[in-house]
């Protein structure tokens, strides 16, 4: 019980006894770390990490005076190479006789992206209350100047000029169209329990076609994903959207690459609130990438750098995942351009 409560806390926290080894690790402690708790029970702290001056310092102090000790942004370099910013917390537990440290490691990085999300989703949601408000008061003039157009070619003596008459409805026609595009899905989730694999696979095989077989298309799925709810028909279209910009950014569809790529992330957190279980797909091309000039706001409606282009496949992508639960992130160097869709998978598979 005590352990179970230990992982689902989103803090990473770690047991040490008074020879400064480990008793206890839960689930966020393994994610931080990059350690499992299996291999590191009654390993020394020092072991943990690649340079463990500062870290076995602080540990070693608070077990010689007995009193707690925070430190804001240390610096911990993993046995990966990584090197990540923690606000470390060891508070002394126990007796006089079998002393032991309580060390809390809660990373900065892990705060920061919580605020840059929560910005972002907010932003996101007043961009889209404002198209819809631009949307009503557009569609309705729409709507007078198509009405007016057809009754005024009715009233026409000389058939010559009704081709001006239809030049009106069918531009009308087209904006309210592109107005539609603006507002995204509206449509409720048709939600079904599938594995996501089904729905990238659909998606290669239409891009294959579309590129008559010239893009090469790497998969590295995780076999262990379980099937989660997702509405099919709009994943299919996020895909798709962020697939189809890949090549078309492409100079050369056959030096075209486009990494499709499956994990599992535990204990993550989407926005502000903190998820057991969550499915990461990275979708991964060797383009030119996106221009910096643009790259802040490639999620925003008529945002685009092709200039064929409306800039809303990205908009409607980014609206699709929020509606699942989910974000859609980038990033982008030449050669390297990385679009991460995250969608909790339910606490049925947690």
């Amino acid at each position: 019980m005590e352990q179970d409560i230990l992982d689902n806390i989103s803090t990473g926290v770690l047991g040490l006894d008074a020879e400064l080894r480990v008793t206890s690790l839960n689930t966020a402690g393994e994610a931080l770390l990059k350690a499992s708790s299996t291999r590191s029970l009654g390993v020394h702290a020092r072991q943990l990490v690649l340079d463990p001056g500062e870290w076995l310092a602080s540990l070693r102090q608070v077990l010689a005076s007995k009193h707690p000790l925070t430190r804001r942004g240390m610096p911990l370099t993993l046995h990966t190479g990584e090197e990540i910013h923690v606000d470390l917390i060891i508070t002394p537990v126990g007796s006089e006789r079998d002393s032991r440290l309580l060390v809390e490691l809660q990373p900065v990085d892990r705060l920061l992206k919580i605020s840059r999300e929560e910005g972002l989703l907010h932003a996101q949601e007043t961009t889209r209350a404002v198209i819809r408000s631009l949307a009503h008061e557009i569609k309705n003039p729409l709507g007078g100047v198509r009405g007016a157009a057809q009754l005024l070619a009715r009233e026409l003596p000389n058939e010559d000029l009704a081709e001006y008459t239809r030049v009106i409805i069918r531009e009308a026609d087209r904006l309210r169209d592109l107005v539609d595009r603006l507002l995204g899905p509206h449509q409720q989730l048709q939600l079904q329990s599938l594995n996501i694999h089904e729905v990238l696979e659909h998606v290669r095989n239409l891009i294959l076609a579309e590129s008559h077989n010239t893009v090469e298309l790497v998969r590295d799925y995780d076999p262990s994903l379980p099937e989660f709810s997702v509405d099919r028909a709009q994943m299919i279209q996020v895909v798709l959207n962020i697939m189809r910009n890949a090549l078309q950014a492409a100079p050369d569809p056959r030096a075209c690459v486009i990494t499709l790529r499956t994990r599992s992330r535990r204990q993550f957190t989407i926005g502000a609130e903190l998820h057991r279980l969550v499915c990461q797909v990275d979708i991964i091309d060797n383009g030119p990438g996106i221009p910096a000039a643009i790259e802040h706001a490639i999620f925003v409606p008529m945002v685009t750098g092709r200039a064929e282009g409306t800039g809303l496949g990205l908009a409607i992508a980014q609206s699709v995942v929020n509606h699942h639960g989910g974000l859609l992130e980038c990033e982008s160097t030449p050669g390297n351009t990385r679009f991460t869709l995250y969608l909790p998978m339910g606490q049925q598979h947690a």
